[in-house]
Formats: structure tokens, sequence, C-alpha cells
């Protein structure tokens, strides 16, 4: 597979990011405003330690990566959207795909992270569910990947609800610290 995810033309590629919906959520591309509630998501405590961030993250780190996913849509077809609760209008947090630019990354990867306030309510595996069928449908790949910490048990939980298999532990380069658990579905 190319890293210019199925060939996609630079026009469409600028334009990469699709809005989609489910039954309570709306997955749309991040966009400026969204920087004070991507923080807020990132500074909790809980967050923190499941994605094992840094105590100097800050603001500016949320805008960055919000950057990265936005230009990952534009680059490769893939990315995370910004998830928004139908009902509501409000943020509740990222999920999509995400297909880094690493040498030992497994291929395009299915993740989320939420807020706090929204887990146990199921719209992890609401959005990875549909993050699922768009790579799946939409992209038309053959595998689907997840990488979470052993510690992360929630996440673990909603790899296993969405049909995922852990394949094997492993540690990769760009977090030598702990070894990852490496989750796949194949379509």
């Amino acid at each position: 597979m190319s890293r210019s995810l199925l060939g996609l033309g630079q026009t469409e590629l600028m334009n990469a990011c699709p809005r989609l919906e489910t039954d309570r959520l709306i997955l749309r591309p991040f966009i400026d405003g969204d920087v004070d509630d991507y923080f807020a998501v990132l500074n909790t405590a809980e967050v923190r330690q499941a994605l094992h961030l840094s105590e100097s993250l800050d603001r500016s780190d949320a805008w960055q990566q919000m950057a990265w996913f936005l230009g990952q849509w534009a680059l490769r077809g893939t990315g995370h959207w910004a998830l928004e609760e139908r009902s509501s209008g409000r943020f509740v947090g990222r999920a999509g795909l995400h297909y880094p630019e690493r040498p030992d990354w497994p291929g395009v990867e299915v993740g989320w992270v939420l807020h706090p306030n929204y887990w146990g309510q199921g719209y992890a595996t609401e959005a990875g569910a549909e993050a699922i069928r768009y790579a799946f449908e939409d992209l038309d790949l053959e595998r689907i990947y997840s990488c979470i910490l052993p510690e992360n048990l929630q996440s673990q939980a909603v790899a296993q609800r969405l049909g995922m298999e852990l394949l094997e532990e492993r540690t990769m380069t760009y977090f030598p610290s702990s070894p990852h658990g490496i989750w796949s579905k194949a379509r």
C-alpha cells in the first residue's frame, strides 16, 4: 500500500477529511476553535495516564496534534476526526484512522481519545465502528490495527467490542519505554 493512500489526487486530498454521522455523534474535521476543548480532553488525569502523556503537554501541543491530524487527511487520506455529540453539539474527543510516518508502525490504526465525562457511554465504540466502516468500505483497506498500551484496559475493551484481536505485544521505536499491544481486524 502506498503511503499516499489509494492514489488519491492532490485536489481530493486537500478536502480529504469527510464529515460523517452516527446515531449520536458527528465526526468532522478539526477547526481552530476546537483547541481549548481538545486540550481539556488531553489535560485530564485519566487521559494523561492512559496515553502516558507528558505533564508538560500544553495547549500548543493540542493545537499541533489537531494540525497533524488535518495534515494526515491531506497527505494520506487518513486522520482523526473531532467528535461532537449530535444532541448537544458538545466536543467529546477525537477518533479515526492514524497512519504516522514511523518505520515500525503496523499499518492504518483506528483509535479514540474521549473526555472522561463521556467514558462508559459507548461513544468510543460508536466512533471506532464508523472509522472501521470507513476504512473498509471507503478506503478499501484489507486490515486495520490498534496500538494499545497493556494497562489501558478501557481501550482494550473497546477494541474487543469492535471485533479486534490481540496479535502481539511489541516495543516500537517511537515509544521505547513500554510495549504496545497490536490489535487487528481484517475486513
